[in-house]
């Protein structure tokens, strides 16, 4: 290997390896980690996804709101034909319902059904056990009170940046 390689092989290492990129790595895999349990136990005592979930916090949140495909797009960070699957199978499964805009026959809004409701009142509490278990209990109150902190800082930053 000639010295330009070698020096090349070495920038990459030392890049790979830097604290920034460790770290964000740290954050990724954690959150994965716990997305994939949260995920798993919600699918196993529920049988509905976490994504389903999230969705179903989204539509229990304000009672009474209907809320469009395109809204629940925007809120969950998902492509508009995702959306429009991830609803047919939740409507396919009994947990929403989908009715026409009143200003607008083009625009789908979507609802819990009351199976949804529940399901949503179960999936809830498994997500509070694992996120309890896994994300608070591992950290002391101190701990746990700068980590949503940061998190928050950060969501902020993106945000502002976005906007």
């Amino acid at each position: 290997m000639d010295a330009a390689h070698r020096q090349d092989d070495e920038a990459a290492a030392r890049a790979a390896n830097s604290r920034v990129v460790r770290d964000f790595g740290l954050l990724i895999k954690s959150a994965t980690l716990l997305e994939r349990r949260i995920d798993a136990d919600l699918r196993r005592e529920c049988g509905i996804s976490h994504t389903m979930l999230e969705v179903l916090i989204r539509l229990c949140r304000t009672p009474g709101e209907k809320v469009s495909q395109r809204q629940l797009a925007d809120d969950l960070t998902l492509t508009s034909s995702g959306t429009t699957r991830l609803i047919d199978r939740m409507e396919g499964a009994g947990l929403v319902r989908r009715t026409p805009s009143p200003g607008d026959r083009r625009v789908a809004l979507v609802e819990p059904t009351d199976e949804g409701r529940t399901a949503f009142l179960r999936g809830a509490a498994v997500h509070a056990r694992v996120v309890e278990e896994f994300l608070v209990k591992p950290l002391t109150a101190d701990d746990y009170a700068r980590l949503t902190s940061a998190l928050s800082e950060i969501d902020k930053a993106l945000r502002d940046d976005a906007g």
